[in-house]
């Protein structure tokens, strides 16, 4: 048995430490913490809890140490778009504001007054998404100018927790890319633009590849946690991660993450920020080795995860009210597991109604339901009044929505794409995978399901010399975990 190698995989709603190691010449992984993520309301935003992460960080290290299981090296990797702003001593200024709060409402209107989108597309190869950094940026440039002012470096989120756990400031390149600042080309931040906003230079500093060393913890960390190891970034942008676990073997592919977020997209050696990509909403973040992800952003189980909250209910949006909605059941009359609304979604396989998932109205609506229930009505659909209807309607939008985004990408690269491969959670709904594959009229290949964290520690593992190359450690992860095949119907 090999060493230990630990990616602490946080996401929107928990974190996880995840130990692996070569056993046999398979990949062997073992969760041994999860902590809860959660949103704070903070000076009138929704924020993250930063702190709170903080701890839950630590708190899975000491288990290592608990368990015996000390890894050879860390890495972590989050969401992507949000930062933390540090001052000239390394301490926060202001707060973390969390992508989906409304304060870039408007905020795109500031930017395109100095550059257009069709120049800022040309330049970044980045979608035209609200929640954009650079659109965060420019909603504190009109809120809190003071903080810019103040700041001395700018660390997305993983890259600020790295930075407590080992005192070292490095920026990584796949987060990076998703603040629409990086020039596609370049590979690094587009000073020009950076000018153009009027963002201080002295916040954006050299960009590191996945796979570059951070450093040893802090010694004051190592002696709380009770071992030394070396902090190892992965691609800290989890949908870089998860891109990496895809065992695929060709380049006919075309790669799903489905968590919160459905990422669907390709690999491709070079930016595609041609006028027609730009119409069709497809981005191109960087991926480890400079390996573009060419992908587009759909809404994904966020739809269902928020039903979920509201039916229990939860809710979910700090500082809203939920809105009225009309179903068969009442909010909190039962509590409604992840297969109970599978499988009612599929005792209503005939209900036709569909929403466009990828509109903002579903980015952070106070009501899920409501905002299904009314679009459905706008539109002059059928509007769903059961709880098996609002499910049919999520599910048969989302597998419409991956198939346009496929034959979107045979359009832009000239290819014909010959299987879906779904890493993630969402790999386990088998429902979600048949209808995928019907509907889209492919073979699906579902798993692995940690493939954010698999990603992380591939990373990490060919860095320790585990695997000589990418497609190594492809093939290792196809021989270690239960990948599925879901023929159309």
């Amino acid at each position: 048995m090999g060493p230990y190698y630990l990616a602490i995989d946080i996401g929107a709603s928990s974190g996880r430490h995840i130990l692996g190691h070569r056993e046999n010449g398979r990949m062997v992984l073992e969760e041994v913490h999860r902590f809860d993520n959660r949103q704070i309301r903070k000076n009138g935003h929704d924020c993250w809890d930063i702190d709170h992460l903080w701890q839950g960080i630590l708190d899975g290290l000491k288990v290592c140490k608990a368990l015996g299981k000390i890894p050879a090296t860390v890495g972590i990797d989050t969401w992507a778009v949000d930062f933390v702003l540090l001052d000239r001593n390394g301490a926060p200024v202001g707060d973390a504001v969390a992508y989906r709060d409304g304060r870039t409402e408007g905020a795109d209107e500031l930017v395109e007054e100095k550059i257009s989108p069709a120049e800022l597309y040309e330049r970044t190869g980045i979608q035209k998404q609200p929640f954009n950094t650079i659109y965060q940026l420019a909603a504190l440039q009109k809120e809190h100018p003071e903080q810019l002012e103040a700041a001395h470096s700018l660390l997305m989120i993983p890259d600020y927790f790295h930075y407590r756990l080992t005192g070292v400031q490095k920026q990584e390149y796949t987060n990076a890319t998703s603040t629409g600042l990086v020039n596609a080309v370049q590979k690094t931040w587009d000073r020009e633009l950076l000018d153009l906003l009027g963002l201080p230079r002295r916040l954006f500093g050299p960009l590191s590849m996945p796979g570059t060393e951070v450093g040893s913890l802090r010694e004051e960390i190592a002696a709380e946690v009770g071992f030394q190891t070396t902090v190892v970034l992965p691609a800290t942008h989890d949908t870089g991660s998860a891109f990496l676990a895809v065992p695929a073997e060709d380049d006919r592919a075309v790669y799903l993450s489905s968590g919160t977020w459905s990422l669907l997209g390709v690999e491709n050696d070079a930016p595609i920020t041609t006028g027609e990509s730009r119409r069709h909403n497809f981005t191109n973040e960087g991926g480890a080795w400079y390996r573009y992800r060419y992908l587009k952003n759909i809404m994904g189980l966020w739809m269902i995860q928020s039903i979920r909250r509201e039916l229990n209910g939860v809710d979910y949006v700090a500082g809203k009210e939920r809105a009225a909605w009309t179903l068969d059941v009442q909010p909190g009359e039962k509590q409604w597991s992840f297969p109970d609304l599978i499988a009612a979604a599929e005792s209503a396989a005939d209900f036709p109604s569909v929403v466009n998932a990828n509109d903002d109205a579903f980015l952070a609506p106070a009501s899920m339901i409501a905002v299904i229930q009314a679009t459905c009505a706008t539109a002059g659909q059928p509007v769903p009044r059961t709880v098996a209807q609002l499910m049919q309607c999520v599910y048969r939008s989302l597998t419409l929505c991956y198939k346009c985004a496929v034959d979107e990408l045979s359009q832009l690269t000239g290819k014909r794409y010959t299987a879906i491969h779904i890493v993630g959670g969402g790999c386990q709904d088998n429902y979600l995978n048949r209808m995928t594959a019907t509907i889209c009229r492919l073979p699906v290949w579902a798993g692995p399901v940690e493939g954010t964290a698999i990603g992380n520690l591939v990373i990490q593992m060919i860095h320790f010399g585990e695997f000589a190359t990418l497609a190594a450690a492809r093939q290792c992860i196809r021989e270690s975990f239960d990948i599925k095949e879901v023929l159309p119907q």
